[in-house]
């Protein structure tokens, strides 16, 4: 596909990748993402499969190649697989993947590989049921296990586990989970805790670095060595053991990867963002459905880029909190 011109910023940054949101709702109560009482959006105002294809679409002209589905949890939204099969057929998207709890992945692992869904990011922060439910609040441990055993064995190209680092609740878990990662053969991912949390408690004494979880597995484990960057954009710095077995740190408070930032975010009520920080959205939706031109939503699209920061700004006095949390933006 040809592309008109490339979806560069105000500071060099080329937008390749398009996060998409497809539901607020989700089945657990993390910490990090969500209150324990929550009101979520009436589904008229989230986005058909339709209306995401056709951003998805306009997108892909302007030079988006990756897709990211998310939520919420993504696979609470009925018949997703539908949406993977319309996503992979957009011309100039080379890749549709998934962030997910895992809960569901049992049911869809199948349907999901079938549709052309190649990689799969699966949130989990322990593997003892009391450590898991201290942080999701509700229970499901051995629902997403499962989810991972079944979807190790449908052939996802990429399983990456997702692990949120917070200090006085996780630290006993960073061994364990790298030892499970390492003998199953996912790629382990630990993730600073951010101010995202739906109910504003987030304070930075809270964030365990990743330089501190890094240090924790060398002397466990043994050292490890930094890997080339498969893409330059990806938000994780990655290692590597020795003896077999890949681990990555998302620093996004201690280290950010803003200058290196290639996303754009698109929310399940059809809003876009140029930041998981942005006070400020781009209503996708209002021309969706007011019979809006495509020109108009690359434009709105452009227009959403070029706003966009230089940094988030969290170790800023300027620093504000965005609106919405986690799970009303898209992981």
């Amino acid at each position: 596909m040809t592309v008109v011109a490339p979806l560069i910023d105000g500071f060099g940054r080329v937008h390749t990748d398009l996060r998409i949101s497809v539901t607020d709702r989700c089945n657990l109560r993390c910490t990090y993402c969500m209150p324990l009482e929550v009101v979520f959006k009436p589904r008229e105002e989230l986005l058909t499969f339709e209306e995401i294809g056709r951003v998805a679409g306009v997108a892909a002209t302007l030079g988006i190649r990756t897709i990211r589905l998310t939520g919420g949890e993504p696979l609470m939204r009925r018949d997703l697989p539908e949406l993977v099969r319309q996503l992979t057929a957009v011309p100039g998207i080379e890749e549709v993947a998934l962030t997910t709890n895992g809960l569901l992945l049992a049911e869809q692992a199948a349907d999901l590989h079938a549709a052309g869904l190649t990689r799969l990011n699966v949130s989990l922060d322990s593997l003892t049921t009391e450590g898991f439910e201290r942080v999701a609040r509700r229970p499901g441990l051995d629902r997403a296990l499962a989810g991972l055993e079944v979807a190790k064995r449908e052939g996802f190209q990429s399983i990456r586990i997702n692990a949120v680092s917070i200090k006085g609740l996780t630290e006993a878990e960073i061994v364990p989970l790298a030892r499970f990662c390492r003998r199953e053969e996912f790629h382990l991912r630990f993730i600073e805790f951010m101010p995202l949390d739906a109910e504003e408690s987030w304070d930075k004494s809270q964030v365990l670095s990743g330089a501190d979880v890094r240090a924790v597995l060398e002397r466990e484990l043994g050292p490890l060595v930094a890997e080339q960057a498969d893409d330059p954009g990806q938000p994780a710095i990655d290692y590597r053991w020795v003896d077999g077995g890949r681990v990555g740190f998302i620093n996004a408070v201690t280290r950010p990867f803003c200058d290196r930032c290639d996303r754009l975010r698109l929310t399940a009520d059809g809003q876009v963002r140029n930041c998981l920080f942005s006070t400020v959205e781009w209503d996708a939706r209002s021309l969706l459905r007011g019979g809006g031109a495509d020109t108009e939503i690359a434009t709105l699209i452009r227009d959403c880029v070029a706003a966009k920061r230089a940094a988030h700004g969290i170790d800023t006095p300027s620093f504000a909190r965005p609106s919405r949390a986690m799970y009303q933006i898209g992981g």
